[in-house]
């Protein structure tokens, strides 16, 4: 697999089309904290580790639905293998005028863009979630 985050994002990308109630995909820690900011905006209901038929961690992405319409509107990886994007804090763009987050790869860990802006820290941007 070439990028494994795009595969991440794809998985719950097509998962809250379908209307599935959770997906899976495997366990890695930058996936985990890609869910726990999703989790913490509101985006998915939860996610836990969890394990296949073969015994290898899983994260198991539980997905959030409100009125029968997905949570999750829009889902775009912004930095890729092949191009990678770096901004300073100043330069981090809105998500559809501040109604969406991005997610910053930055030197303090995964933070979305306000708190990149409120702790002035900037680095590689890896995707938009409206």
């Amino acid at each position: 697999m070439t990028d494994p985050i795009s595969d991440f994002l794809t998985r719950l990308r097509n998962a809250s089309k379908a209307g599935l109630a959770e997906c899976s995909s495997p366990h890695s820690n930058l996936r985990a904290a890609i869910a726990a900011i999703l989790k913490t905006e509101g985006y998915i209901a939860d996610f836990k580790e969890g394990a296949d038929a073969q015994g290898h961690k899983t994260l198991v992405v539980a997905m959030k639905y409100v009125a029968g319409a997905p949570a999750i509107t829009g889902l775009v990886r912004v930095s890729t293998p092949g191009r990678r994007l770096y901004y300073s804090y100043t330069e981090i763009p809105r998500v559809l005028n501040g109604l969406g987050i991005s997610i910053v790869s930055t030197s303090k860990g995964l933070l979305k863009d306000q708190d990149c802006r409120r702790q002035k820290a900037g680095g590689e941007l890896l995707c938009n979630v409206w």
